[in-house]
């Protein structure tokens, strides 16, 4: 969330910046609604100063303006209550103003590729998809799905359930002992100012799945990304530097409801309504933002390296960033059956962002308290990693090879076939 104090400040600079993103602003609407804010703020100052006066003086030929005067007060309190709350309405809504050196653009095509690495494998035969593969072992069932549950959910089972859980535990176990990051089993269900914190509040709502809850203990959410609850750890804090940077892993099921692409991608597991990921969420001093965009990128990437998938990584325009990011770094997955990368992994800074929404701040090294700077990224989705180890692994008759990496987690499979 943006500090009207600095738009204010740097109006001409902030409104540029804020316009690459693609977005329509009521800029008018937001000057109009501070300046009243701050005509009223003055107005009640004025208000009960002249009321503390009279006060003082002791005059009872005084007591009926006082009275008038509070009674004034209390209805300029009331107008400037709703102004506030119409501006904060307003910049709630306004996405993070992209750092210099991200690319200006429209939408997807004009993201820019940085990097490719990995062979993408030459099959002598046309390669069948994720869920033709899964189906045809039965170890994928998506009718049984639709038939319990609805559209866009799956039965994994059997091998493949187990291939789903070695992923999982080999993405933590490098990302704890390698890449240093400290495991933590979170709730899955957040309140509605954690989910403000992050972003996901007011904006999306509507992509949030809210669950029926205790009667007066406030709105609650199933989490779409474990970033929602690993980043508010540090809500309404103030960080001891010397704990910082912080570095969290989890690994939990998400929970969206995708209303912003219905119709894509109607068939098997790309886009479902709950689906494990591992999540990668860094706390850290703000100016360390930008290196640890890049540490955090490459730790996701070392997974792919390590599974021998193919995979580019590409840095996103600003008109394709997602709300609370500055940059981001997305990481796409090659499917063989679409003959594609697809996207597995996105890794973002948020800058202070969501801090100044969570109110989470630290003391820099100047003593002086300014919020701290927020990160996350996939380390990896775990149901993309699956697909693409099916489709990358697959052999001719159907059958699916265990990855190395994997096979210790696997008891030691060297291949999953048909039961």
């Amino acid at each position: 969330m943006h500090n009207i104090k600095d738009i204010r400040e740097n109006f001409d600079n902030f409104k540029k910046n804020l316009l690459k993103r693609n977005v329509q602003v009521n800029f008018d609407e937001i000057i109009n609604l501070d300046k009243k804010n701050r005509e009223l703020i003055n107005i009640k100052e004025t208000l009960e100063k002249e009321k503390k006066d009279i006060s003082k003086s002791q005059d009872k030929s005084l007591f009926e303006k006082s009275k008038s005067l509070s009674l004034k007060i209390e209805e300029i309190s009331k107008e400037q209550t709703s102004i506030k709350s119409k501006l904060d309405d307003h910049l709630s809504e306004l996405p993070n103003i992209p750092m210099e050196d991200v690319p200006f653009g429209k939408d997807e095509d004009d993201n820019i590729e940085i990097l490719k690495k990995g062979k993408i494998p030459n099959f002598e035969y046309s390669p069948k998809s994720h869920y033709e593969l899964g189906e045809n072992l039965k170890m994928l069932d998506f009718n049984l799905a639709t038939k319990t549950t609805g559209s866009r959910f799956v039965f994994v089972n059997s091998h493949l359930a187990q291939l789903e859980r070695a992923i999982s535990n080999f993405m933590l176990d490098t990302h704890t002992s390698i890449n240093g990051y400290k495991e933590i089993s979170p709730p899955l269900i957040a309140s509605d100012d954690t989910m403000f914190g992050t972003g996901q509040l007011p904006k999306f709502e509507n992509d949030q799945f809210e669950i029926k809850f205790d009667e007066g203990s406030g709105r609650k959410f199933l989490i779409p990304t474990a970033e929602v609850i690993l980043t508010n750890i540090v809500k309404n804090k103030i960080v001891n530097l010397k704990e910082l940077p912080l570095r969290f892993v989890a690994s939990t099921p998400c929970f969206r409801k995708e209303a912003g692409n219905y119709g894509k991608d109607t068939k098997g597991m790309i886009r479902q309504h709950q689906f494990y990921k591992v999540e990668l969420v860094s706390i850290v001093e703000i100016d360390q933002c930008k290196s640890e965009l890049e540490r955090m990128t490459n730790c996701a990437t070392m997974i792919l390296d390590k599974l021998n998938l193919p995979y580019r990584k590409i840095v996103l325009c600003t008109g394709d960033m997602g709300f609370s990011a500055e940059k981001t770094y997305d990481i796409e997955v090659w499917l063989p059956s679409e003959n594609k990368y697809r996207e597995i992994s996105s890794c973002s800074s948020c800058g202070q962002f969501q801090a100044r929404r969570m109110k989470s701040r630290y003391k820099n090294n100047n003593n002086k308290t300014t919020f701290v700077g927020t990160l996350n990224g996939s380390g990896l989705a775990v149901g993309r990693t699956l697909i693409a180890i099916l489709e990358n692994y697959q052999n001719s008759d159907g059958s699916i090879n265990i990855p190395e990496v994997l096979k210790p987690y696997m008891n030691n499979l060297d291949k999953i076939q048909k039961i």
